[in-house]
């Protein structure tokens, strides 16, 4: 007797094949022809609709002062950092020490319960590059990779992300044509709009339930 599996892959066996249809030709994006502080003009104001706090600097150094004022702000203590390059060239862990701050690397630790533990339950924010950034939407786009933990932006109640200037594109399809059509595969690509937001509960709007309650983004350049 022929079960159910079987019955459904005969019927595909057998159906007609069919030429797959060609992309429907779209009028280009508004975006298209704004200028790339017009996109960053943007992006900030999008970020800023999903209550995302836009900072700009055109250096690392820059980049250390806004980070020195945050500890300030937001209290930080604990910070776990990814180590891409964007990230590792900020030398944190000697900014961290003159700050009073204990920095970390998911390298630093024993096995990975111990990082485990530390990023859900004792790490104040969690630190991270971007590889995009979407005027369009306000959007992140961060492919992760060893060097990029995608934990480290989904468990902290802070996300901190810093992202240079040049890679901020106009819409979507820009991040997945450079990602996807250049012969790269990563494993995970997360776009990153705000802080984290569900509706679950009676149809309301909630921000943190199950991720960050606050997003961070600093521009480099």
């Amino acid at each position: 007797m022929e079960g159910t599996r079987d019955a459904i892959l005969r019927q595909l066996r057998m159906a007609r094949s069919m030429e797959v249809p060609k992309r429907i030709q779209l009028p280009p994006p508004y975006e298209a022809a704004m200028t790339r502080e017009e996109w960053i003009e943007k992006f900030a104001a999008k970020l800023g609709e999903q209550t995302g706090v836009f900072y700009r600097t055109a250096d690392t150094t820059g980049v250390l002062e806004i980070l020195s004022n945050l500890v300030r702000q937001e209290g930080l203590k604990n910070v776990i950092a990814s180590e891409d390059g964007l990230i590792t060239a900020l030398n944190l862990k000697l900014w961290g020490a003159d700050q009073g701050v204990s920095v970390s690397f998911p390298h630093d630790f024993k096995d990975r319960k111990d990082y485990q533990d530390t990023v859900f339950n004792h790490a104040d924010a969690g630190m991270t590059a971007a590889d995009f950034a979407v005027a369009e939407s306000g959007t992140l786009a961060i492919i992760h990779d060893k060097s990029n933990a995608r934990l480290l932006s989904l468990a902290p109640a802070l996300h901190i992300a810093v992202v240079e200037a040049k890679n901020v594109v106009p819409v979507y399809e820009s991040v997945m044509e450079s990602v996807f059509l250049n012969g790269q595969s990563p494993s995970q690509l997360c776009f990153i709009t705000g802080p984290s937001m569900t509706a679950d509960i009676q149809g309301q709007m909630f921000k943190g339930m199950h991720g960050p309650r606050k997003l961070i983004v600093i521009m480099v350049g």
